[in-house]
C-alpha cells in the first residue's frame, strides 16, 4: 500500500464531486491522518479505520473482529465500561458507534468542534490501553451471542449471507466466513488469545484517523500529536499467502435449506471483481441497471410483465468486497402458485440476456442517476464524508482517491455493462441458495 506524503487538494471543476480541499499526513509512529476542512458548521466527524476484519482471522478465531467492535467501548487506561458514549453525549456528540466487516473495523462519533480534542482523546487512549479484562470478555461474548441470536438465527432467512460466503469462498480463505464469527471458537478463545489480537492489529501503524469539518490541519496535526503520538507501532503477523481465485465459482451450485420460513426464497451470488479494481464500476452498474428498484430489469420483467415474483423481491446488488474477489448477490421470491424452478430460471434468462442487451441510454442515465445521488448521500454529512475518506486511505494508500469514484461510475459504457453481463453471468460461475418451508411440529401442549 503505497504511503501519501503532505498533500494539499485544490478544488477544481474536475473533483469527481468532493469539492473540499484534502491533507494527508503522518505521525512518527505510522498513523496515517487525514483532514477535511469545512467550516459550513461548528462540528467535526471524527472516524478511525482500523486495517483488520474478519478476514485477519486464522482458523479457530473467528468472529474476533466484530467482538472487538463491542470491546472497545467497555473501557480503557481513564475511561471506566461504556464512558466513551457518555463523556461524548454530555459535550454534545452524536453518532457514537462502530462497524465490522470483512476488510476493516471504523469507529466514528460526531462531535462540536470545541470538543473535538475529548473525542481523539478518547480514541488515542482505548487504542493504547483497552481494558482487556475477563469480566469485559465474558460480558461482550454473551453480548454477541444475543446479537447472533437476534439477526441470524431466529429471524427468518437470517443466516442467508452467511452460509452464501461459505458456498462462494473456498475452505480456509479470508471472505469463506462472515463477521459474526463462530461462537463456539469465541468461547473457547483464552483471555491470551484476544490480547494478542489487539496488540497486533489496534495500533497507530495499522489505523487511519480522519476528521472532516470546523478544524484545520494545524489543529488536528496538534492534537494527533499530543494524543496518539506517545503510542508505539507494534508488529503484526505476516499475512497468510492467498491464492487468486479464478473467474468463475466452480458451480453452478445450489443448496437446499428447509426451514420454518413463511415463503420461499431464492439468493444468488456470482464471483465479482474487487472493490476500486479495473471492471467493478461497470458491475456495479449492471447491478443498478438489473436488480435495483421498479425500473431495473428484473422488477420489470419478474414482477410487473410474468407476474411471478414478489414485488419485495427480485434485486441484485455489490458488496464491493476490497481485497480479494467479491460478489454480487441477488434474491427473489415466488409469488403463491408459481413454480419455484420456474423463477429460478426466469431470473437467470433476464441476466443472462444483459450479455446480448446492452443498457439502452434510459436504463444508463437511470443507474448513474441512482448512483450519483447515493454518491451525493454519502458526502452529506461530516461523518459519512470522513468514512469515505478513511476507506480510501485504507485501501488505496492515498484519501484522493476518493475523488475518483463517482467519475469511474459515470464513464461506465453500455459495451462496458454487457461485457460485465458477459462475464459474470455463466452457470459455471453461480451460486443458489433456495430456503423451502417445512411446518413446525407442535405437541399436544404446545411445544
Amino acid at each position: 500500500m503505497r504511503q501519501p506524503t503532505d498533500s494539499t487538494a485544490e478544488t477544481t471543476a474536475a473533483d469527481g464531486g468532493f469539492r473540499w480541499p484534502v491533507r494527508q499526513f503522518s505521525l512518527d509512529n505510522g498513523l496515517r491522518v487525514v483532514v477535511c476542512e469545512d467550516r459550513t458548521g461548528p462540528i467535526a466527524g471524527v472516524n478511525l479505520w482500523y486495517d483488520v476484519g474478519s478476514r485477519h482471522e486464522p482458523a479457530g478465531k473467528h468472529g474476533f473482529a466484530h467482538l472487538f467492535e463491542h470491546l472497545m467501548f467497555q473501557g480503557s487506561a481513564q475511561v471506566g465500561k461504556t464512558e466513551h458514549f457518555s463523556v461524548l453525549q454530555e459535550v454534545g456528540g452524536s453518532a457514537i458507534n462502530a462497524t465490522t466487516s470483512a476488510d476493516r473495523t471504523n469507529y466514528y462519533q460526531t462531535v462540536p468542534s470545541a470538543a473535538l480534542p475529548t473525542a481523539l482523546w478518547l480514541e488515542a487512549d482505548r487504542m493504547g490501553s483497552l481494558a482487556l479484562t475477563q469480566e469485559n470478555l465474558d460480558n461482550q461474548r454473551e453480548v454477541v451471542k444475543n446479537e447472533r441470536r437476534q439477526r441470524y438465527d431466529n429471524v427468518p432467512y437470517g443466516r442467508w449471507a452467511e452460509i452464501l460466503l461459505a458456498l462462494a469462498y473456498p475452505e480456509g480463505h479470508p471472505y469463506h466466513h462472515s463477521t459474526i464469527g463462530s461462537m463456539a471458537e469465541l468461547d473457547s478463545a483464552e483471555q491470551s488469545d484476544f490480547t494478542a489480537f489487539y496488540e497486533s492489529y489496534y495500533s497507530p501503524d495499522n489505523a487511519v484517523l480522519t476528521v472532516v469539518g470546523d478544524a484545520d490541519d494545524a489543529q488536528v496535526r496538534r492534537f494527533a500529536e499530543e494524543y496518539f503520538g506517545g503510542l508505539s507501532a507494534r508488529p503484526r503477523p505476516e499475512p497468510a499467502a492467498v491464492a487468486a481465485l479464478p473467474a468463475a465459482i466452480d458451480g453452478p451450485v445450489h443448496e437446499v435449506i428447509e426451514e420454518p420460513v413463511p415463503l420461499p426464497r431464492f439468493f444468488f451470488g456470482f464471483r465479482a471483481t474487487r472493490f476500486g479494481e479495473p471492471g467493478a464500476a461497470a458491475e456495479e452498474v449492471l447491478a443498478a441497471v438489473l436488480g435495483r428498484g421498479r425500473g431495473a430489469r428484473l422488477f420489470t420483467e419478474l414482477v410487473t410483465k410474468r407476474e411471478l415474483a414478489q414485488a419485495e423481491g427480485s434485486y441484485l446488488a455489490s458488496w464491493q468486497l476490497a481485497w480479494y474477489e467479491s460478489l454480487l448477490s441477488g434474491m427473489v421470491t415466488p409469488r403463491p402458485g408459481v413454480d419455484a424452478a420456474e423463477l429460478h430460471a426466469a431470473y437467470f434468462e433476464v441476466c443472462e440476456r444483459a450479455a446480448v442487451d446492452a443498457p439502452t441510454e434510459a436504463e444508463l442515465d437511470r443507474a448513474r442517476s441512482m448512483l450519483e445521488a447515493d454518491w451525493a448521500r454519502e458526502l452529506s454529512s461530516v461523518g459519512a464524508r470522513a468514512d469515505q475518506l478513511s476507506r480510501h486511505a485504507v485501501l488505496f494508500g492515498d484519501a484522493e482517491r476518493v475523488r475518483d469514484r463517482l467519475p469511474e461510475l459515470l464513464a461506465v459504457t453500455a459495451e462496458d455493462v454487457r461485457a460485465a453481463a458477459e462475464r459474470i453471468f455463466t452457470p459455471g460461475n453461480r451460486v443458489t441458495l433456495e430456503y423451502r418451508p417445512v411446518e413446525v411440529s407442535v405437541d399436544s401442549e404446545g411445544n
